[in-house]
């Protein structure tokens, strides 16, 4: 008898579904015609023990036990899920084989592991465990996938990955939340002070940012624009680029702040001849950009229509399971195997039905082209968010489920549609022993881009084109001239043809002055990007350069849930669309040592992780450094005294006899070690966030 053992119910339907009939449904289980069976877990049908199954005084919370660190690991059933993994138990052992049908990513893989080691599989029935990768829940995705097992020794080093993520989280979580929590306590505060090393990073970007915010001083700085003349009487706008001799009147971001200098560059170039040094042009074109993985969906969602990263997870997981309109939503790969490229037709066709917005560029679409997310290399466990070839009346869809679907079939749509095609222009003249930059982007084909709305056009300034002060960088690299232009920088107006060696005069010069302007404040689309692009947030250069490669904290399962944990535990609030952190969440962060506060740890974890899952670190690598720098961050806190949250917090613990405190810290402090975070936890904080000296550089 061959066992299929599915993530949850929903995906063991799916898989009976295409096996053979009769089905006979049992008691957690479906055994199909051919007598083979399909059972499932409820998610993680096992969990880390908590602190005291190691020792009974750990029941207690205390500074005395620190650090806890099991010499053998244990895992415990779940009470809740208790009658399952009896179900399993008992199938697992009749069985001839078994098939790890968990979800294609780390967690999926080890959440059917450890269920299968638990039970004290033989050896040899272990070596013969297959594995089965469904990304498709509808029958006939799911049948090919069953037609293509593949052994499933092959993902131990991700398994053993998603093991080495689960013990560093149980270790830095548990020690942590309780030397905070206690040390918080003698300090007056009423409540838990929870530590992950995901979530207390986290926590510390948005601290960071909201003080750089609270402390900032503006700053004027200039920027000159002439108006150049040719000999044909054509004229153009240019911006003056500083040289090398003005970097002593200039910020780190190239931006002059000398009012004096600009002065003096009018008054040298006014009513002067210049001479054209340069003249580049050429027609570029822009491949449309890949299909959604979890995270840049999110991002877009969020942007369009104001979704955070969980209410996103959630409406893929009803367009996946209930609606089967998507593939599988938890992916980080935004690649497709080149097999789907057979099914574009089907596909297509089925988008054209579900999303009438859509119809017109389903008719649109060439599907003899193939994009560069075509590409079998890239695809590991799981691929790209696509649509499925399953379709339905979009009415039967709620508005979130039918905007995020348009997302991803717009995405998908794109991959067969031509390139975008402009023309990128750049006149260099030097007037005075000054240089000034003119550029201009001329839309030739909108390609793919016709899919999308059009966007805004920006007014001009005084008749230029000036950027806003947030993001000016001195003019280098910025649209010039008085033309208007879209956020992308593409003009409406053109510059004159004119050859390198060519005359010209300067009509007019113009100073404009502008206001340095703080960061903004993060956003749940904005929050997400720092979290997959987090090595621009690292300090350390070395480390820094290892995550531009495996970029990120957290995964793409469990992002989500980290945010909303914040949320949940005061940490966070929302102003708006801004999230803000509270005077809590300041007040943690800037007691905690940097290096708790700041990503460049968990950042590297994350990157060790992936080693580890593409063999090029061992287990032992990893955690015997961390339980060494454990050790370390422990003597440190032990020296915080969290004296700004004295009054603080509500209390969430009861007693427990006389054990003392509930051990709430052991569960609530995984940090996003669990697939879904913290499920359905809605933000309660109220606390509004308050100054205090921040200990990070001021930026101008």
């Amino acid at each position: 008898m061959i066992l299929y053992i599915a993530e949850k119910p929903s995906l063991g339907r799916a898989v009976a579904s295409a096996l053979p009939r009769p089905h006979k449904n049992g008691d957690g289980f479906i055994t199909v015609g051919n007598g083979d069976v399909v059972s499932w877990c409820i998610g993680h049908l096992l969990e880390q023990a908590q602190p005291e199954a190691y020792n009974a005084e750990f029941k207690k919370w205390s500074t005395a036990h620190l650090p806890i660190v099991p010499e053998q690991w244990k895992l415990e059933i779940k009470p809740k899920t208790r009658k399952q993994f009896t179900v399993l138990k008992k199938l697992i052992k009749q069985a001839d084989v078994l098939v790890n049908v968990g979800d294609p990513d780390r967690e999926g893989q080890i959440l059917i592991d450890e269920v299968i080691n638990h039970c004290k599989v033989p050896k040899a029935k272990l070596q013969a465990t297959q594995r089965c990768l469904i990304s498709d829940l509808n029958t006939a995705a799911v049948k090919k996938s069953l037609n293509n097992l593949r052994s499933n020794t092959e993902f131990v080093p991700l398994a053993t990955s998603a093991l080495a993520r689960a013990r560093a989280d149980w270790l830095y979580g548990i020690n942590l939340t309780r030397l905070c929590t206690l040390k918080g306590q003698q300090s007056g505060f009423q409540g838990v002070l929870s530590v992950g090393r995901v979530q207390t990073p986290l926590l510390g970007l948005v601290v960071h940012r909201d003080l750089e915010i609270e402390n900032f001083v503006s700053k004027p700085f200039y920027e000159v624009f002439v108006t150049l003349e040719t000999a044909a009487k054509e004229s153009f706008q240019a911006k003056w680029k500083p040289s090398k001799a003005c970097e002593d009147y200039m910020d780190d971001d190239g931006r002059v702040l000398s009012k004096k200098l600009a002065e003096t560059v009018i008054a040298k170039v006014s009513g002067k001849a210049g001479v054209i040094t340069n003249v580049t042009q050429a027609k570029k074109k822009q491949a449309p950009p890949l299909p959604y993985n979890l995270s840049t969906l999110q991002i877009d969602a969020a942007k369009r229509f104001g979704l955070s990263a969980k209410q996103v997870l959630d409406v893929c997981q009803t367009l996946y399971e209930r609606h089967k309109l998507i593939t599988y939503p938890r992916s980080d790969c935004r690649y497709l195997p080149l097999e789907h490229y057979s099914e574009a037709a089907q596909v297509t066709s089925a988008i054209a039905k579900t999303c009438n917005n859509l119809s017109k560029a389903v008719s649109g679409a060439n599907l003899s082209l193939k994009t560069k997310a075509w590409n079998d290399s890239k695809v590991s466990a799981h691929h790209a968010i696509i649509p499925t070839m399953k379709a339905m009346s979009g009415a039967a869809l709620s508005r979130d489920e039918a905007n995020v679907y348009e997302l991803i079939a717009r995405q998908y749509l794109i991959q067969f549609y031509p390139p975008f095609e402009y023309a990128d222009k750049q006149i260099d003249s030097e007037v005075g022993g000054g240089l000034f930059i003119a550029k201009q982007k001329d839309v030739l084909k909108e390609g793919w881009k016709a899919l999308f709305p059009k966007p805004k056009t920006k007014s001009a300034t005084k008749g230029f084109n000036v950027s806003s002060p947030a993001t000016t960088r001195g003019g280098v690299g910025h649209s010039q001239g008085p033309q208007d232009t879209d956020a992308a920088g593409f003009s409406n107006k053109t510059l004159p043809t004119v050859n390198k060696g060519d005359s010209v005069l300067c009509t007019d010069a113009d100073l404009a002055e502008k206001q340095t302007s703080p960061p903004k404040h993060f956003t749940d689309a904005t929050l997400l990007g720092a979290m997959t692009g987090i090595a621009r947030y690292v300090s350390d250069p070395a480390i820094k350069k290892v995550l531009r490669e495996t970029d990120g904290i957290g995964t793409e399962a469990t992002r989500a849930g980290i945010i909303e944990l914040l949320f949940s535990r005061e940490f966070l609030t929302r102003k708006g669309k801004e999230i803000r952190a509270t005077n809590i969440g300041i007040q943690l962060i800037t007691s905690l040592p940097d290096v708790m506060g700041h990503p460049d740890m968990t950042a590297h974890w994350e990157s060790q992780l992936e080693a580890i899952s593409q063999r090029q670190m061992k287990y032992g690598q990893f955690m015997q450094p961390m339980v060494e720098g454990l050790n370390q961050l422990i003597d440190e806190v032990s020296a915080v005294q969290f004296q700004g949250l004295q009054g603080l917090g509500k209390s969430p613990f009861k007693k427990r006899g006389k054990g003392g405190l509930k051990n709430w810290g052991a569960k609530g402090s995984k940090s996003g070690a669990s697939k879904s975070g913290s499920k359905g936890s809605k933000a309660k904080a109220t606390t509004k966030a308050r100054g205090s000296k921040s200990r990070s550089s001021k930026k101008t």
